[in-house]
């Protein structure tokens, strides 16, 4: 099941924000798999409509179920009709919200739980404006470190009237070895040489540029196969969102015509009372958050 969080940043681990049309993320969370979408609220500088429009977006991601900390009356009414449960009084870490979701602990709300431009004041943070999750900070200092180390030989020989001493030493940071190998030749003195290992030849590397090559091939292959599911995924999703509309209420409508001004798609005009268009209508909620009669409200068609 799909739920969407309001929420102060763009993982699990951020802060629920208790405000829903205001909020800076909508997390959009499968609950099966606690796999997400997150997607920034575009609403949260409108002056009006901020809690219709952000219910619009949340409905069209398919989501089930809202929760948030508080819920006016234009964006409860516009996510009820869209067929979504709204939870509200919730608080916490994304991650918490959900599994208490997920163990029953929550009710949907049957009213709003504050009045209307309730978000809009200027600081609604009830536990932080910023994102707080584990983000993945690292910092390192330099440091240095050393040792020697000192190894020494000593050969003795004798030879015919003379002895000979070699003697070896090495130092190296961290590890040192030394060898030392003294023959006697019959001389006064004798010199001592390392033993010199083999190197093994250098091996053949792999044509790595071929090797990237192919590997960025099957990585856009695998980006454009992802695209096209995502596209279709959202394409099912949206078949099974019914559209919504504005509706008047004849009674409580007074045809002051406030909506005509404030409608951008000029889907409303009025004679006695104010009269949707539902070709143009694009249920932007405009006229619903500016009726002083409140006699507009969002329906699915």
């Amino acid at each position: 099941m799909k739920i969407a969080v309001t929420a102060a940043g763009a993982t699990l681990e951020s802060p629920l924000d208790p405000r829903f049309g205001r909020c800076p993320y909508f997390l959009i969370v499968e609950t099966e798999d606690l796999s997400f979408e997150a997607v920034g609220n575009p609403n949260v500088s409108r002056d009006s409509g901020a809690g219709i429009q952000a219910a619009q977006l949340v409905a069209d991601k398919g989501a089930r179920f809202v929760l948030t900390g508080n819920c006016g009356p234009n964006a409860y009414q516009t996510l009820s009709a869209a067929g979504l449960g709204v939870i509200v009084g919730c608080s916490g870490t994304v991650r918490d919200v959900i599994e208490h979701f997920k163990a029953g602990r929550y009710s949907a709300a049957e009213q709003p739980n504050v009045a209307s431009h309730f978000g809009a004041g200027p600081t609604l943070n009830a536990t932080a404006s910023a994102p707080v999750g584990p983000q993945a900070a690292s910092s390192f200092a330099p440091g240095m470190g050393g040792g020697f180390g000192r190894g020494m030989g000593r050969g003795m020989g004798r030879g015919g009237g003379g002895m000979g001493m070699g003697r070896g030493m090495g130092r190296g940071g961290g590890r040192g070895m030394g060898m030392g190998r003294g023959m006697g030749r019959g001389g006064a003195f004798a010199s001592s040489t390392p033993d010199l290992q083999p190197q093994p030849a250098p091996q053949p590397q792999p044509d790595s540029a071929q090797e990237l090559a192919d590997l960025k091939a099957q990585a856009r292959a695998v980006e454009e196969q992802l695209a096209s599911l995502k596209e279709r995924i959202g394409q099912m999703q949206n078949a099974t969102v019914r559209r919504l509309l504005a509706v008047v209420d004849a009674d409580q409508c007074t045809a002051c015509g406030l909506c005509v001004q404030v409608c951008a798609a000029g889907a409303i005009t009025v004679n006695g009372a104010a009269k949707i268009d539902v070709g143009k209508c694009t249920a932007c909620g405009q006229c619903v958050a500016e009726c002083p009669q409140g006699a507009i409200a969002l329906r699915k068609a």
